[in-house]
């Protein structure tokens, strides 16, 4: 369709409801807006100028940690209505972390397609984006980013706190912990099964500040929620107030014409990856973050992560502190570790955010209310929290998460007189998880607490999808003599609620013919955290002697979509994305032809 100049005819402002009116086509007027009518609705609603409003919906039954969205939707309706719009469900791809073979990261993408076109292609003026679970949060969000519609994030909540014999055990987080002391001899698989099921207490996504908790916080600190909403615990009363306040919310959004792309600026990004820092986040933040920005045209470099690295670690959250979710959302939640960052100069706080009004003003008098459970910036759970880039003979990119080193693994590794901060070891390399578990605990690897446990494989391209391997446990012969972690190293990635100080995302991976394609098991590691190096300790010689061997082989792909991800997707290091797909930016701008 083309305007008078015959240029492409701007989608905006038109109204949904001039896809069924002569305003936007003389010639179709309403021909199949009865399709509508068949569930109820009327053609005075359709026709009636007021704005339709798409509901992402992200819940279901194989969605356990997004099911409460089942639920939330009929709030978001409510708020809809109330504004004086009309609401318009429809179901995203279903991701679930735990189950999905071969990787819930094979799906964001999916999950990321889907949205887009439904967005651009059906009458709606806005959406809601439902999101929880790991992956939902930043596939809709890269979506909203695409096609840029008023978009607005209600997130599902975490769980409610789990206790188990006496303590609080956290979603993910109890699994590693159990996993250790089964291997160890100290419980019975029944009592690993017990503890586990323990931290599954109610309806929401973990209630760590793992991956879920993380994304969702990112999306509050992004300026896509109304402040507050990440933490509020998904049984509470207030997160059906809060998506009754959304729905509310992205009607004013359609009325002013607010975009993401007024709101997902460069700034936005930065203070992403601070408010990362300082809630003890995710590693998994480092793909999404950059994805997402990607997709709203912002390019990050090394430099803005390296840069956050001396931001101090303010939330006392599992697996890197004590607390769980109903605890972070008491002390004050996102709002109050916003707040600690912009009164420390570390937040961009006149940009603006889906209220209409400026960050700065969204936290104005917000404060932590459990100065144990989110700190003072002055006075911090640990200095230097951020995650920290990585680089070296083996790999371009590579994160570690420092603010889960314990004391054990600092004073082992990581305090010898001289060099701080530096250590070398053996590498044990395994080529995936199955070969990690036939193999961790054979006695010929003479595997010892200075050795580096290597995963490979386990990419983007490598599994595909790239899996959450990298936080390998030791053998159980140094579990039982009180060595609870091993420095690990990988081109995968690490669950967000393990505590385990990882250097993960190495890329290029090793099916793209990375360095740890070549790395063989006995080769020394040196690794630096002072200047961010990795390097086996080989001659270039013998490296460009090892680089002239192909890569070691990855399982054939088992469906249409795996092999059509591993032909398109890029590396861990800039977002995982689909390459050519980061050019399609702001597409909302045209209205697409009509089918008939």
């Amino acid at each position: 369709m083309n305007d008078e100049s015959g240029k492409p005819a701007t989608r905006r402002p038109l109204r949904s409801s001039d896809w069924f009116s002569n305003e936007a086509r003389s010639d179709m007027t309403a021909v199949y807006l009865e399709r509508f009518m068949n569930y109820g609705l009327t053609p005075e609603e359709l026709r009636s100028g007021r704005p339709i409003i798409g509901i992402a919906q992200s819940g279901s039954d194989l969605s356990p940690c997004n099911r409460v969205h089942l639920q939330l939707a009929s709030r978001i309706r409510d708020g809809i209505r109330d504004a004086g719009g009309i609401a318009m469900e429809f179901p995203v791809h279903p991701i679930f972390e735990n189950c999905r073979r071969p990787t819930a990261a094979l799906d964001r993408t999916l999950a990321y397609l889907g949205p887009v076109e439904i967005l651009n292609a059906y009458p709606l003026d806005g959406v809601v984006l439902t999101t929880g679970c790991d992956k939902t949060t930043p596939s809709q969000l890269m979506a909203a980013a695409t096609v840029d519609l008023p978009a607005i994030v209600l997130s599902g909540g975490p769980m409610l706190d789990g206790w188990f014999e006496g303590e609080r055990v956290g979603s993910g987080a109890v699994i590693w912990k159990s996993r250790k002391r089964l291997a160890a001899g100290e419980i019975s698989e029944e009592e690993f099964l017990d503890a586990a099921c323990a931290s599954a207490t109610s309806v929401g996504h973990c209630n760590t500040m793992g991956t879920a908790s993380t994304m969702n916080a990112i999306a509050e600190a992004l300026g896509m929620s109304l402040p507050g909403c990440a933490a509020i615990p998904a049984a509470y009363k207030e997160r059906g107030q809060f998506a009754y306040e959304t729905g509310r919310r992205i009607v004013g959004m359609v009325e002013t014409n607010l975009k993401p792309s007024a709101i997902l600026t460069r700034e936005a990004f930065l203070d992403a990856i601070a408010v990362t820092a300082a809630i003890g986040g995710s590693t998994n933040a480092q793909p999404h973050i950059t994805a997402m920005a990607r997709h709203a045209g912002i390019n990050l470099v090394v430099d803005d992560w390296r840069k956050a690295q001396d931001i101090p670690l303010l939330v006392n959250m599992q697996p890197a502190g004590k607390y769980l979710s109903e605890h972070f959302y008491r002390a004050g939640g996102v709002p109050a570790v916003m707040a600690e960052l912009a009164a420390a100069g570390r937040l961009h706080g006149e940009r603006m955010s889906v209220t209409g009004r400026s960050i700065a003003a969204n936290i104005a008098g917000r404060h932590s209310t459990m100065p144990d459970v989110i700190l003072p910036y002055a006075e911090p759970l640990a200095h230097n929290a951020g995650l920290v880039p990585m680089s070296g003979n083996l790999f371009d990119f590579a994160l570690m998460k420092v603010s889960v080193i314990s004391e054990q693994f600092r004073a082992r590794y990581l305090a010898r007189e001289g060099a701080e901060g530096i250590f070398e070891g053996r590498a044990i390399v395994f080529e995936g998880g199955d070969d990690y578990h036939h193999r961790i605990n054979d006695p010929a690897l003479a595997i010892d607490e200075d050795c580096i446990l290597v995963m490979r494989g386990a990419g983007p391209i490598g599994w595909p999808g790239s899996a959450e391997v990298v936080n390998m446990q030791p053998p159980d012969a140094l579990l039982k003599r009180g060595i609870n972690s091993l420095p690990t190293l990988g081109d995968g990635r690490q669950s967000g609620t393990s505590d385990s100080p990882s250097i993960v995302h190495a890329s290029p991976e090793s099916a793209a013919g990375g360095g740890l394609a070549w790395l063989r098991t006995g080769d020394r590691l040196r690794i630096d955290l002072n200047t961010g190096r990795c390097d086996a300790l080989l001659s270039d010689d013998e490296i460009a002697a090892r680089k002239a061997d192909l890569p070691p082989p990855v399982p054939g792909s088992n469906t249409p979509w795996e092999a059509l991800y591993r032909a398109h997707v890029g590396p861990l290091s800039t977002g995982a994305v689909f390459e050519f797909a980061v050019k399609f930016q702001r597409i909302s701008d045209t209205l697409p032809r009509h089918n008939h």
